[in-house]
């Protein structure tokens, strides 16, 4: 049998100390009057909450940026194992944000974009309204979308294709993918895949930290170039 995958996604759990460390800078960061709004660059409909750039050299952040260039190397090895000679490649945080939203706020679809043709991009929380995390998990056998449920509120939902009702019966892989966020959780994927953000009801702050990250390719001399 030969798997013919069309994306990779890598999901890691952030420890307790980094999530409160990263709460407790967004915190301070919400309070300060010259914080920087990242709505400009975010295709994001936040109309009750904000989208707030993050400093990735800030010493405080330094543990999160240096796993996310952990995991991003561990994702690019991942790939080239896969057949995909990309030779050898080097990372490094384009752009760092959060996004803190609340009841009816939401992302539309879309997809990132790094300086460099090839990209990662990543996701994670640090905070989640319970209703969200009561909800039934995707996949599971209470999940439906039917009699308006609402079990994919507050929900992120990653397109890489068509879908329909008779794809397992056409032995047809699906071709999306939701994940119910969770404090702590961490996604890492390609920049070029779409997704979205549903939004959700009721009280609480679901947020988010996310950034992208560029990949070079190095030269023998040990130089950069984007590719």
């Amino acid at each position: 049998m030969h798997t013919l995958p069309a994306v990779f996604l890598l999901e890691a759990q952030m420890p307790d100390a980094m999530v409160s460390g990263l709460n407790t800078y967004l915190d301070e960061l919400m309070e300060q009057e010259d914080r920087i709004s990242h709505a400009g660059t975010l295709v994001g409909q936040i109309g009750h909450g904000q989208q707030l750039t993050m400093d990735h050299n800030d010493p405080r952040l330094n543990d999160f940026c240096q796993m996310s260039g952990i995991l991003a190397t561990e994702y690019l090895k991942n790939f080239g194992s896969t057949g995909n000679n990309i030779g050898e490649r080097q990372v490094g945080i384009d752009e760092l944000w959060s996004v803190h939203s609340y009841e009816r706020d939401y992302n539309p679809i879309h997809d990132h974009g790094t300086k460099t043709i090839m990209g990662i991009s990543c996701t994670s929380w640090t905070r989640v309204p319970q209703q969200i995390l009561d909800q039934p998990t995707a996949g599971s056998p209470e999940y439906n979308l039917y009699n308006a449920s609402g079990d994919s509120d507050g929900c992120l939902a990653f397109q890489y294709g068509m879908n329909s009702l008779l794809d397992i019966e056409r032995l047809r892989p699906p071709q999306s993918f939701v994940i119910k966020p969770e404090v702590g959780k961490f996604l890492m994927f390609p920049s070029w895949l779409q997704h979205m953000v549903y939004p959700f009801e009721g009280e609480g702050e679901r947020r988010t930290v996310a950034a992208n990250i560029n990949v070079w390719k190095v030269e023998e001399d040990g130089g950069r170039v984007f590719n």
